[in-house]
């Protein structure tokens, strides 16, 4: 729209701009269809939109095929949207996107952001759709001029943070452009600015305790101008001796660390563990026939080489919400890494029964002991790496203790949020585990059509 056309659109909807909404419309439609461009959007891809007032770049994302979930808070401004294009590909949800839960997104296939954000809550809505796990592929903010400097900034500048570093940590950053606040209806107080995240591969950086990382970062930044070392001395008991080894300044600041430093220093404090591959590789498990009698035991090594038929367990644990715990295995595992799995799960051991089996790897991937609620046996398959498994259920109130070695991360979902990344995504997920979530589904219910 041009100026003339948003100032008579407004008055006809009877919406007076309201700053602490961050209602500055876009009128140059060229810089809209350059922002659109930016994200390479394509008839295949899902774009949720933040904040898109009165549709300047919802028009382009249209226009490119893609399907477009609109958030918008101001109600006015949602029931222009709907009437201006009703069109079969949009969607506008009229709701704080604070309140939006990213996770539904999983079930899509390829899922873009744009968002033009309100200056006030840049921060938080930032936080929240790049919180990890995500399902979403690429973000496209247009930002307060500060902020994209900020997140877009190198070490031992003014802008560069804790909130830099925790953005880099997941995400590549780059600035594209600075936006004049001269193509804003009404005109903000400062320049905007557009920049592109991309995430990182996962392990294209060194292997590390990011809830320790993160704490040590808002420490050493709690007082910019203060030495490290001091900032740091309960945690650091030789400095000396990790300043040579992380190689910084023994007097320097948090400013002038990169991120793999600050992950050095992390990883000096707290090494991350690592697996014993050799334990793992001798570990010995039974050999079953395909009625799932004992023929005798072998090596982890063994019986992986050959597909031999063998035994396992996968536990689903449920939260009180009834949501459900899965977790990333571990970048050390020899089968899947980095896939999503069961909330534990593990092979039978040499005279061991499945529960002893269940229990065990409860206590050592998650921490905890809660009484097993057995579900259904599924049959050696190529679809569980030829395993019998059978497949249990619990529940915990408290916390989750994951083992680092087992598992990279974990978070809890819904079950209708699973349905649908499994159906969309499925190379996402351990073939295992596939195969007991549709079990698990079917037994209780569920819609599984889409996996099937």
């Amino acid at each position: 729209m041009k100026l003339s056309d948003i100032r008579s659109t407004l008055q006809e909807i009877h919406v007076s701009p309201v700053k602490t909404l961050g209602q500055n419309f876009l009128h140059d439609q060229n810089l809209a269809r350059w922002i659109v461009d930016q994200a390479q959007i394509t008839s295949g891809d899902y774009v949720l939109e933040i904040g898109p007032g009165l549709g300047a770049l919802t028009k382009f994302l249209l226009e490119k095929g893609a399907r477009v979930l609109a958030i918008e808070k101001d109600t006015r401004l949602a029931n222009f949207l709907r009437e201006r294009f009703s069109h079969e590909q949009l969607e506008v949800l009229n709701i704080d996107a604070l309140k939006f839960d990213a996770r539904t997104l999983f079930s899509h296939r390829r899922v873009k952001l744009l968002g033009n954000l309100p200056y006030n809550i840049s921060s938080a809505l930032i936080l929240r759709f790049l919180a990890h796990p995500s399902p979403i592929s690429l973000w496209l903010f247009t930002l307060q001029k500060e902020m994209a400097m900020r997140l877009s900034a190198k070490p031992s500048t003014h802008d560069y943070g804790g909130l830099t570093l925790r953005i880099q940590l997941r995400h590549h950053v780059k600035y594209l452009r600075t936006v004049a606040a001269t193509v804003f209806f009404p005109r903000p107080d400062v320049d905007s600015a557009v920049v592109r995240l991309l995430p990182r591969d996962p392990q294209e950086l060194p292997p590390h305790d990011e809830e320790l990382l993160v704490k040590l970062i808002r420490l050493g930044f709690s007082q910019r101008r203060k030495q490290l070392r001091k900032l740091l001395r309960e945690r650091v008991d030789d400095w000396d001796a990790l300043s040579r080894h992380v190689d910084i300044d023994p007097k320097g600041r948090a400013e002038e660390l990169s991120l793999l430093q600050w992950i050095a220093l992390a990883n000096f404090i707290a090494p991350p563990p690592s697996p014993d591959m050799r334990l793992t590789n001798n570990e010995r498990f039974p050999v079953v026939d395909k009625n799932d009698k004992i023929l005798r035991d072998a090596s982890r090594s063994e019986v992986h080489a050959n597909n031999l038929r063998h035994r396992a367990v996968h536990i689903l644990i449920f939260n009180p919400a009834g949501e459900v715990y899965l977790q990333q295995r571990s970048r050390w595992k020899d089968r899947h890494p980095l896939k999503w799995d069961s909330s534990a799960a593990g092979h039978v051991g040499a005279a061991e029964s499945y529960d002893e089996t269940a229990q065990r790897e409860l206590k050592e991937e998650l921490g905890i002991t809660v009484r097993l609620e057995k579900i259904s046996k599924l049959p050696a398959s190529e679809r569980t790496d030829q395993e019998f498994v059978w497949l249990y259920q619990g529940e915990v109130a408290g916390d989750l203790s994951p083992n680092r070695t087992e598992i990279e991360t974990g978070a809890f979902f819904p079950e209708t949020v699973i349905d649908g990344w499994a159906a969309a995504r499925p190379e996402d997920f351990a073939p295992g585990f596939i195969e007991c979530w549709k079990v698990y589904r079917q037994k209780n219910g569920g819609n599984c059509g889409a996996l099937t």
